[in-house]
C-alpha cells in the first residue's frame, strides 16, 4: 500500500515509517524538522532510515538509501500551496494518510499558543482538503489523551464527551477530531483519530519524562517530580503504539450502523468516522516508573518534589476496549521491559560507558 506519513523525523512517525517499510509498503514521509527539541536527534532518526541531512531540499522529495520504498520531504503542513503541490505531484493517490505531525507538548502550549494554531489547526485543515480533493483512501491522525481535560471518570471512555480541555494543545487536538468528522460526513472521507496516552521508548522525545529523568540521574542532578509524586500515567511502549496504528490504518473507518442520533456516542457516527484511545490500559504510579529507571541504572534518583503544574492531570487511564474489539489491539510490553530498552538505547546513542 502507499502511505503518506507526516512527522517521520518525530518519535512515533520514525518508528511507524520503518515498520511499514519493513513490511514492504511504500512511504512518503514528511516533516518540518522544527526546533521544539533537538533537531540533531531528528536528523539522526532520518539518517537511520537512509535520509541524509545534506541531501534534504525543502519541498522536494528525496529517496532513502536504506529503503527502496521510502521518500522524504521537508515541508511545513501549514504551507498550503506546498502541501497541495505535494499531493498533485503524486502519480497515484495515497491509500492511507497518517498525520502524526503536530506541535506537541502540553506545557509549551501555555507560552507559545500560536504555534499550535498554525501547526495543529491550519496544518490539519490542509491535510483534510488534500485528502478530499486527491482521493486518499483513509486518514488516520494523532489526537491525545489530553482532550479528556477536567474529566475525572476513569478509565477514560472515548464514547463519552470530552469537552473540557485544560490546554490549548488539547483544544487543537479536539478541534482536529471535530474537523475530521465534518469531512467524513460531508465528503465520505474515512477518518480515524487515535488518542495517544504517554508514549515512551528508544529514540524518544527529550522533553518527555523518561528522557529527562534518565539524563538527570546519570548526571547526578535532581529530577522534578510534580504533584509530589502522586501521579499515574498510562505509559505505553512505542512498539505497541505502532502496531495499533498499523492495524487501524489497514482497515478504513466505516459508518456505525448502530449509531443513534438521539443518544450519540462520541467515538463513531453515521459517517465513516472513528475515535479510539490507544494506550496500555494499565496506569503506573509515577514513583514506580522512576523506580524502574533507578533499578536499570543502579542509581537512586534525587527527587525535587513540586506541586501539580498548570494543564497537568493527576491520572490518565485509557479504556482501549473498542480498539481491542475492532482491531485486535493488545499492548504487550511491561514498564520494566520498555524502560530497560529505552535506557539501553540512550546509553548507546550518547556513547555512555558504564
Amino acid at each position: 500500500m502507499k502511505f503518506l506519513v507526516t512527522g517521520t523525523a518525530g518519535f512515533i512517525g520514525f518508528h511507524l515509517a520503518n515498520k511499514l517499510l519493513a513490511e514492504g509498503h511504500e512511504v512518503l514521509g514528511l516533516d518540518s524538522i522544527n526546533d521544539y527539541y533537538s533537531v540533531a536527534l531528528k536528523y539522526d532518526r532520518l539518517a537511520f532510515a537512509g535520509i541524509q541531512k545534506e541531501d534534504i531540499v525543502p519541498a522536494r522529495p528525496i529517496q532513502s538509501t536504506r529503503w527502496p520504498g521510502y521518500r522524504f520531504v521537508h515541508l511545513r503542513l501549514e504551507d498550503r500551496a506546498a502541501v497541495e503541490n505535494l499531493f498533485k505531484q503524486e502519480a497515484t493517490p495515497f491509500d492511507v494518510v497518517i498525520n502524526l505531525a503536530a506541535q506537541a507538548g502540553v506545557r509549551y502550549s501555555i507560552t507559545n499558543p500560536y504555534a499550535y494554531i498554525d501547526a495543529n489547526v491550519v496544518g490539519f485543515m490542509n491535510v483534510l482538503e488534500c485528502c478530499r480533493h486527491h482521493k486518499a483512501g483513509h486518514l488516520v491522525y494523532a489526537s491525545t489523551s489530553s482532550v479528556y481535560g477536567l474529566n475525572e471518570k476513569s478509565p477514560f471512555d472515548p464514547a463519552l464527551p470530552a469537552d473540557h480541555p485544560m490546554t490549548l494543545y488539547a483544544a487543537t487536538k479536539k478541534a482536529n477530531e471535530m474537523m475530521a468528522h465534518v469531512y467524513s460526513h460531508l465528503y465520505g472521507l474515512p477518518t480515524t483519530g487515535l488518542r495517544f496516552f504517554t508514549v515512551y521508548g528508544p529514540w524518544g522525545r527529550p522533553d518527555m519524562a523518561l528522557f529527562l529523568f534518565t539524563k538527570a540521574i546519570l548526571e547526578g542532578r535532581p529530577i522534578d517530580v510534580f504533584n509530589y509524586g502522586d501521579m499515574e500515567r498510562d505509559f505505553t511502549y512505542v512498539d505497541d503504539i505502532v502496531e495499533g496504528i498499523r492495524r487501524v490504518a489497514l482497515a478504513a473507518a466505516k459508518p456505525n450502523p448502530a449509531w443513534n442520533a438521539l443518544f450519540p456516542a462520541c467515538d463513531s457516527s453515521s459517517a465513516p468516522f472513528r475515535i479510539y484511545n490507544i494506550g496500555n490500559s494499565a496506569p503506573v504510579k509515577l514513583l514506580e516508573y522512576i523506580e524502574a529507571i533507578e533499578q536499570k541504572l543502579g542509581i537512586a534518583a534525587q527527587k525535587n518534589l513540586l506541586p501539580l503544574q498548570p494543564g497537568d492531570v493527576p491520572k490518565t487511564y485509557a479504556d482501549v476496549s473498542s480498539l481491542m474489539h475492532d482491531h485486535g489491539y493488545k499492548p504487550a510490553t511491561t514498564i520494566q521491559e520498555g524502560v530497560s530498552k529505552f535506557i539501553d538505547w540512550y546509553l548507546n546513542y550518547f556513547q555512555i560507558n558504564r
